[in-house]
């Protein structure tokens, strides 16, 4: 394999035709002052679009953030419209308010970086169609921030529109037009304050159904990711899979090098694009990518084969799609190419294999649930020996649900004829295997730093919402999980957690509901306000123990003055007691003392 040591791939060709260029760096440099000089960032769209327009945006609804554009677009500080119109929305711009509204990159710079082309003709631009009157649906568009941290640039200077207003009134100006050639959206981000990220357009952007190696932009899933991998400093990262490298922007502040794989040269190329472009806020030496990224073509483990990573984090191309297709008609961002959930199971049983020990991953997944059988159970069998693996199912879907969420997502429902023999060969795919339900979720795996005996494995069903970024409370569980798994092993001399202090979380409230003139409530619950906000039912006795969690008391001396009180002095009730604390340990409602 080719590696090129300066510019931070290996086996690709980093100028791809079809995707932005990132050669020339003065360029790149030169684009950013501009993007930021306009305040093309999330809070600087939202002030130039207001709330409402800018929420409906967030929804996938066009047309109220068209017409606020064309409005502010027609006022004193037009240009600052200019990217919102042309990347956006999707919107042909003239060559005049381009020029105005970059200045320092200009219009033959931004043809030069491939964001933008020539549009099929030239019409007046103050006498475009309007927008059409009906909302249309679109992915939504990931503008809101996961933490936006970098203050706003200073306002950019005025600029009107380019006609004249007799040329307005006649509709006879006429100027060239350029439109978006990909998307180009800023991101707020708690890694590098206000970024930009390059991808193709969505369906709404350029009609028609989307190209098969289709670059995604920042969507539901990568965001999901994002906020579920546990931030702890590592060496090395691997990112499988990275697409548009929405994930290496992320691994960047807690990873001393990242390792970005595709088997789309568009999707590495579109990385390199955004890395370079963000270099600064990223902490990256342009002229030295390689320090901290590599990025390597080829497919699942292939790129890697025989190396260990500290950490790997994976959005995989898990959507389940019927193989009565070829290879070449299907859409590489989110198809595997293999039959049914076979991109997951190989991933759950191969990934630790390029752990090193004690080393994790990280990745999210749908899963078939064949017809009477329990979600996890196939799921259970993935999980290679000695690996320890803890699994989140957060939604399922019936067959039907499933198809027409993928069948809209790559807008194959505007063909009714191909619509219909697609939705047939997906429910004759999922019928072939008795699926009744498709789940989706996240998947933790962990090699152990040593051969031990005990592995750990939790398999649970979350639907409901919880608290984002959850990374950090993940995190947090797998030391208790740790802290628990070496007290276990100590069990065996008689010490076990019964020495230990513990407290009630903080985050931790209690309810308990009786019958009007019951002695006793009949239902107590321990409900989490934060991290994954579970609920769980306790008995009077275990009720009794938590109450007395100040950290004055051993588990073992509450234990004890329980089993006093309710006249239970045999061990039996003590350790039975002591199992179901470990529990409400294991899932964050008890805590350790400091």
């Amino acid at each position: 394999m080719i590696r090129d040591t300066a510019s931070g791939h290996e086996g690709f060709d980093d100028d791809v035709p079809s995707a932005p260029s990132s050669r020339d760096l003065a360029v790149l440099t030169a684009l950013a002052a501009d993007l930021s000089r306009l305040q093309y960032t999330v809070d600087g769209v939202e002030d130039l679009l207001g709330a409402q327009a800018y929420a409906a945006l967030g929804r996938g609804q066009f047309v109220p953030a068209l017409l606020r554009a064309q409005q502010r677009h027609r006022g004193p500080d037009g240009v600052r419209a200019a990217p919102v119109l042309l990347w956006l929305l999707g919107e042909p711009v003239t060559e005049g308010d381009l020029g105005d509204a970059f200045p320092t990159v200009g219009v033959r710079g931004l043809e030069h970086l491939r964001l933008i082309e020539r549009a099929a003709h030239s019409v007046g631009y103050a006498t475009a169609p309007a927008p059409a009157a009906e909302p249309v649906a679109a992915p939504a568009p990931a503008t809101e921030p996961v933490a936006a941290t970098a203050p706003a640039p200073a306002p950019a200077p005025a600029a009107g529109p380019k006609t004249t207003p007799a040329a307005e009134a006649s509709g006879s100006a006429t100027a060239p037009l350029w439109r978006a050639a990909v998307e180009l959206r800023p991101y707020g981000s708690d890694v590098g304050g206000n970024l930009w990220v390059a991808s193709d357009l969505g369906a709404e952007q350029r009609p028609g159904p989307l190209r098969h190696d289709h670059v995604l932009g920042i969507g539901g899933a990568s965001l999901t990711l994002a906020q579920t991998v546990m931030r702890t400093p590592v060496g090395r990262a691997l990112d499988l899979g990275t697409g548009c490298g929405i994930q290496v922007f992320h691994l960047l502040p807690h990873a001393d090098h990242v390792t970005a794989t595709d088997i789309s040269d568009r999707a590495l190329a579109f990385t390199r694009f955004n890395l370079l472009l963000n270099a600064p806020a990223l902490g990256i030496d342009p002229s030295r990518l390689d320090d901290r990224v590599s990025l390597r073509l080829g497919s699942l483990l292939e790129p890697v084969a025989g190396e260990e990573f500290d950490l790997v984090v994976s959005n995989p191309p898990f959507v389940i799609t019927p193989r009565s297709g070829t290879r070449d008609e299907a859409y590489t961002y989110r198809d595997g190419g293999l039959a049914g959930d076979a991109i997951v199971e190989t991933l759950i049983r191969e990934l630790p294999t390029v752990l090193a020990p004690g080393a994790a991953a990280q990745l999210l997944g749908n899963w078939e649930i064949t017809e009477g059988t329990p979600w996890d159970r196939r799921l259970r069998s993935f999980v290679p020996p000695g690996v320890d693996a803890w699994i989140i199912q957060r939604e399922q879907l019936s067959p039907v649900q499933y198809a027409e969420t993928w069948l809209r997502d790559a807008a194959e429902n505007r063909d009714r004829a191909a619509y219909l023999d697609s939705f047939t060969a997906y429910l004759e795919d999922f019928a072939s295997r008795d699926v009744e339900g498709v789940g989706f979720g996240s998947v933790w795996l962990r090699r152990p730093a040593a051969s031990r005996d005990l592995v750990r494995m939790t398999f649970e069903e979350i639907t409901h919402d919880i608290e984002q970024p959850v990374g950090p409370h993940l995190a947090a569980a797998v030391e208790r999980s740790d802290w628990l798994a070496a007290h276990t092993e100590q069990a065996a001399s008689g010490v076990g957690i019964a020495e230990e202090f513990l407290l009630v979380a903080d985050d931790v409230t209690e309810e308990r509901h009786q019958r009007p003139g019951a002695e006793h409530p009949g239902v107590i619950l321990l409900r989490q306000g934060a991290g994954l906000r579970r609920t769980t039912l306790l008995s009077t006795e275990l009720a009794g123990f938590v109450s007395a969690c100040d950290g004055d008391l051993t588990a073992g001396q509450i234990a004890g003055a329980l089993a006093m009180l309710l006249q239970r002095p045999d061990a039996a009730f003590t350790s039975e007691l002591l199992v179901d604390v470990e529990q409400l340990i294991r899932e964050g409602f008890l805590i350790p003392a400091p």
